[in-house]
This record gives structure tokens, C-alpha cells and sequence, in this order.
């Protein structure tokens, strides 16, 4: 199903239960509905389940400007709002799990799952491919290779992109949301693998400081993908969570 948000049109799916709560699932950065359907369909015998293309993935259209995280969560509250599904539990992965966070600071969630979400800068020590850029930069009549260094050096993702998806890339990576995050009040489980080296387990623990109602699940030896290396337990941890008091 297609509808036109913010001038652009955007994919969805829209299944299961529609008299029960909405289990929204946001997919992360690269990536498209598929990435989050292991978990949409065993749900959707519980809940109604809604998987959306975020705007420049599967078969969303691409924004013609230099978005913000913030116009990503405008997209899944117009969306929402259109749909009329109010008080949504919010599954992100990732970028899906960021632009989660940064929705439950600021509208109403029934309940939010994180999946390894950053949600501030990760400092890194210089890769191979950054010290080469740093170089390219210093050194006279070579300036103009950075940005072909930039495309054929950078990560899987950001080599894939367009130029206006790279620079949203960019400033999603960029962006620290600390703040925001502290003003989370729904419940909020935080499942992480202990091998994901793109967002740490350290991360997890701590939002689980700066949200006031927040629990982790490790999954041991997991990386980045936990969820899916483990989707059984996943599915199980999550229907657990959602169970009615």
C-alpha cells in the first residue's frame, strides 16, 4: 500500500489483528520492510502489525532535500495519524531504533523495543580508510579526490546512497540525542547483542539510565543482528513484554 506523506510517497504494509493494539516496525539504515517481517508475522497473530519503507529505502521514495531525523518521525506520526492508530508500540532497529526513540520523547507510545540503536556519536579510533581521507585532505592537488575517497572508501552503506541519502546519513550519525531521550515515559525494552561492534552493548545500559521505565536483554555472543540470530527468543522476549498486566 502506497500513501503520500510529506510530498513523497511512502510503502507500507498494514496486516493481523485490527481490532488489537498497532506494533509499528521500523527497519534500519540500507535496509526495507523485509528486514523486519520475522518479527511482524508471528505478531500479527496478536496485534495488528504496520512495516513501512522509511523514505529513501525499498520502495519509498527518496526525500529531495537533506532530511532530519526529525522529518523521518514526522513521516511515521502523519502516517499514523492517517491510518488512525493512536498510542502505537514502536519496534526500531538501528536507524529505525533511533527515530523510535526520538518518536517516544515526543508523542504517546503503549510500549518501545529497541533493537541496538545508537542514539549519540560513537567514537572511533581512526580506521585505515579515515587516515587516508585525513591525508587526501592535506595534501596540495588532491583535495578534489576526496569526495570519489569519500564513495569507494566509505562503509557498505554509505557507498550505496545517493548524495542527498549519504548526507542524511551523515547527519543521522551525527546527531546525539541524549536530551530527548530523557523524556521518555513508556515502558521500554532494550535487546542487544554482547559481540555488536557498530553500537556497543555499553549503549544499552546506558539508556537504560536515561529512560526511567527501561530494562536490557542480552543475547550473548549476538552481534548488531541479534534479533534475527535469535529470532525465536525474540519473538518470545517481545510477546512477553507486550502481555497484558
Amino acid at each position: 500500500m502506497i500513501k503520500k506523506i510529506k510530498d513523497l510517497k511512502v510503502h507500507y504494509e498494514l496486516y493481523g489483528e485490527k481490532h488489537k493494539k498497532t506494533v509499528v516496525l521500523l527497519h534500519g539504515w540500507g535496509q526495507n520492510i523485509e528486514m523486519m517481517k520475522p518479527l511482524g508475522n508471528p505478531l500479527s497473530k496478536d496485534h495488528q502489525v504496520l512495516i513501512l519503507d522509511l523514505p529513501g529505502h525499498g520502495e519509498s521514495e527518496e526525500p529531495t532535500t537533506v532530511w532530519t531525523l526529525y522529518d523521518f518521525v514526522e513521516v511515521v506520526h502523519q502516517l499514523l495519524e492517517e491510518l488512525k492508530i493512536e498510542n502505537p508500540i514502536l519496534v526500531g532497529h538501528s536507524f529505525g531504533g533511533k527515530i523510535s526513540l526520538l518518536y517516544a520523547s515526543m508523542y504517546e507510545v503503549e510500549k518501545l523495543i529497541i533493537l541496538a540503536a545508537p542514539f549519540k556519536k560513537e567514537i572511533q579510533k581512526l580506521s585505515l580508510k579515515t587516515k587516508c581521507l585525513k591525508t587526501l585532505k592535506k595534501v596540495p592537488g588532491l583535495k578534489k579526490l576526496e569526495n570519489w575517497a569519500k564513495k569507494h572508501m566509505g562503509s557498505t552503506d554509505y557507498r550505496n546512497a545517493s548524495p542527498i541519502m549519504r548526507q542524511i546519513m551523515v547527519n543521522h550519525v551525527n546527531l546525539d540525542i541524549t536530551d530527548q531521550v530523557k523524556k521518555i515515559n513508556a515502558p521500554t525494552l532494550l535487546i542487544w547483542g554482547t559481540m555488536d561492534e557498530a553500537v556497543p552493548l555499553e549503549r544499552a545500559y546506558e539508556l537504560e539510565q536515561l529512560i526511567p521505565n527501561a530494562g536490557v536483554v542480552e543475547y550473548e555472543g549476538c552481534t548488531h543482528y541479534a534479533y534475527l540470530e535469535r529470532l525465536q527468543q525474540t519473538i518470545n522476549v517481545i510477546r512477553h513484554f507486550l502481555r497484558e498486566e
